[in-house]
């Protein structure tokens, strides 16, 4: 992985936007103790066929009007030319110029995919809409997407994704740093050397940890499963393991020369800034 090597490491964090009053205001205080750490953006979700979109751009707004990047994310399964164009223009309009560009989950009772079926082809109407105003970062899956038909072809699907003019990816969370060396080593081979960033899920409840990875195809080791389940109700000791085998897990991706990590936060500060803390790279104190 020469290539990915001159990437600078840099550091993101995920939310997802707050649906009530007392969740903006929670959003707030979490966004402003993980801001101390100066990221280079903070992300946020975007639900299925939109139907977070206003809430999303809300979001978005507040964290640009404290003077920090924001990146919303942009899923296209369900949706219309016409309306991606929309919410471009709505992101231009407001001074946001990062995106995450997913295809996307079909909405339940939806049974079109819409205008666009996958994530290039998003990557591809966004750069023919927008030229390079907008740094386009989409999702790898080192441990290959749950709906691919082969790692051959869901790799091919990624190359798409840069190939259409993709700056940056993300991945889905792992546990298993050796899939994501392959990975890279996957896109040394094909001459991808845009920055693939590790996505990072904090251990903090096994059924929530389970529930999660069942829906996203996020593999769960055995012998990790069987660690989580032996704690049983003990949140302590599973937040206390979680932490620490999270954080040897990020120490050995960015000894190896991942471009940064990308936390999956929950709209929680604590378990993330655990890490870093642990990592050495928490300037908040």
């Amino acid at each position: 992985m020469n290539s990915h090597n001159k990437h600078p490491q840099l550091f993101s964090f995920e939310f997802y936007p707050p649906k009530t009053e007392e969740g903006v205001a929670s959003l707030q205080v979490v966004r402003n103790k993980l801001a101390t750490l100066q990221p280079d953006f903070f992300s946020v979700t975007f639900g299925a066929g939109g139907t977070t979109r206003d809430k999303t751009l809300e979001t978005v707004v507040d964290i640009q009007s404290t003077g920090m990047s924001a990146a919303p994310h942009l899923s296209c399964v369900g949706s219309t030319k016409d309306n991606i164009r929309s919410i471009l223009k709505s992101y231009q309009d407001k001074g946001i110029s990062k995106i995450v560009a997913l295809r996307g989950d079909l909405p339940s009772g939806m049974l079109s995919a819409g205008e666009f079926r996958y994530a290039n082809e998003l990557v591809d109407f966004i750069r023919a809409e927008t030229g390079d105003y907008f740094q386009i970062h989409v999702a790898a899956y080192p441990e290959v997407h749950p709906q691919a038909n082969s790692a051959a072809e869901d790799f091919k699907n990624f190359k798409r994704k840069v190939d259409a003019g993709a700056n940056a990816a993300i991945t889905q969370y792992f546990y298993n740093a050796d899939a994501y060396f392959y990975f890279l080593d996957m896109c040394e081979k094909n001459g991808i050397d845009i920055p693939v960033v590790p996505g990072i899920m904090p251990i903090t409840q096994y059924a929530q940890l389970f529930r999660f990875s069942e829906m996203c195809g996020a593999d769960i080791p055995r012998w990790l499963r069987k660690r989580l389940e032996g704690f049983g109700d003990d949140k302590v000791a599973v937040q206390a393991f979680g932490t620490e085998l999270v954080t040897n897990v990020c120490q050995r991706l960015l000894d190896y020369g991942a471009p940064g990590l990308h936390f999956y936060t929950m709209n929680q500060s604590a378990p993330t800034l655990a890490i870093l803390n642990n990592l050495k790279l928490n300037t908040s104190d």
